[in-house]
């Protein structure tokens, strides 16, 4: 039996076989592939879109189950409310925000671009240029396996927090508790966008910060964005074979983002006196700049490397393994700690494998 590669689904390009591979194409289907496997005993791996997850080269021994469903539903539309619109958990996420903005669903346009499943979005709170999920989130519906039945969580009983949700902190080794059926979100009705956060995309729309724009307008700055920094999925582009951003920023006590050059770029993190700082200045500073790793005596022998166009990407230069893309993760994560003090921690899923 032809055995499924983790590598064919996965952005990153990496991973071995799967131990057996299913698809489900509807939420019975869903629930049913879950409750055999977990009736057998079988480890579970759920994917969606691939687009977070760096898997061994050793593969999963386990049952892999690629969530396939799709499809939205309008729950309610009105002029007071909004839109309530139930999303699919395979469903493609930015076909969820070009559906939106051409129908000018007001929420999510700054979210463009992001590869993967919406059923993904909530469970790391997938955000981006000043936006989240947790914004627009209105409920998440799942299947409890421990429980062996549905559960729905409203967005307060998420726990939302930065990149963190209560469906990332019960997942372990990409096996989650709450498997994601459908998510509801709940969008204004209008062509212009929420207010823009982020001070590069305002001026990329030439305006100033915490005002407004045409969603199709914010769509298309953040695309091209996005492209810039190799953050748009392209077969030709070698710089987008990653899991997107590897580190997320980290968020340290005031006391040790003071202790940092005065340039060190650092923003408020919530009410618990925490400061989020810049993986990608961190990286740069320590001495890693983009493309670091390309050369052939380099800690992957050039085959991965920091991307050519942001260094927050670890990229997959051409038949890269897992192990690739590890070391050049575990090099920039020993030298920033050595340079500043900090641990930057991976944004995705490492299944099988660790740094």
């Amino acid at each position: 039996m032809t055995q499924t590669l983790l590598s064919t689904l996965t952005t990153a390009a990496v991973g071995g076989p799967a131990g057996t591979y299913l698809e489900a194409g509807t939420e019975a289907e869903i629930i049913d592939a879950v409750r055999t496997a977990d009736a057998a005993g079988e480890k579970l791996l759920i994917i969606g879109g691939g687009s977070n997850l760096l898997v061994s080269d050793d593969g999963f021994p386990g049952t892999v189950l690629k969530i396939a469903s799709t499809g939205l539903t309008v729950n309610s539309e009105d002029s007071c409310g909004g839109v309530s619109v139930v999303v699919q958990a395979g469903h493609s996420w930015d076909g969820l925000v070009e559906h939106a903005v051409r129908h000018a669903w007001s929420g999510i346009e700054a979210l463009s671009g992001i590869p993967g499943a919406t059923g993904a979005t909530p469970v790391q709170n997938v955000g981006a240029y000043g936006a989240d999920v947790s914004q627009t989130i209105a409920a998440v519906r799942t299947w409890d396996r421990e429980r062996n039945a549905v559960k729905t969580f409203t967005n307060s009983e998420l726990k939302f927090g930065y990149r963190d949700s209560i469906l990332k902190q019960t997942t372990v080794s990409g096996s989650p508790r709450y498997v994601v059926l459908t998510v509801e979100f709940q969008l204004l009705l209008g062509r212009m966008s929420e207010p823009i956060r982020y001070a590069e995309l305002a001026r990329a729309l030439g305006v100033e910060p915490g005002h407004r724009a045409y969603s199709t307008d914010v769509r298309r700055e953040v695309l091209r964005l996005r492209a810039s920094k190799g953050m748009v999925l392209d077969p030709a582009d070698r710089d987008t074979y990653s899991t997107g951003s590897f580190f997320t920023n980290p968020l340290v006590p005031a006391e040790t983002a003071a202790g940092l050059p005065e340039d060190a770029p650092r923003y408020p993190a919530g009410s618990n006196g925490l400061v989020k700082l810049s993986a990608a200045w961190l990286i740069e500073k320590a001495g890693y700049g983009k493309g670091f790793g390309l050369e052939a005596d380099s800690v992957s022998g050039g085959r991965a490397a920091l991307s050519t166009k942001h260094t927050l990407a670890i990229t997959n230069r051409g038949g890269a393994s897992a192990a690739d893309l590890l070391a050049i993760a575990r090099d920039v994560q020993g030298g920033v700690a050595g340079r500043f003090g900090i641990e930057l921690h991976p944004e995705p899923l490492l299944i099988g494998c660790e740094l």
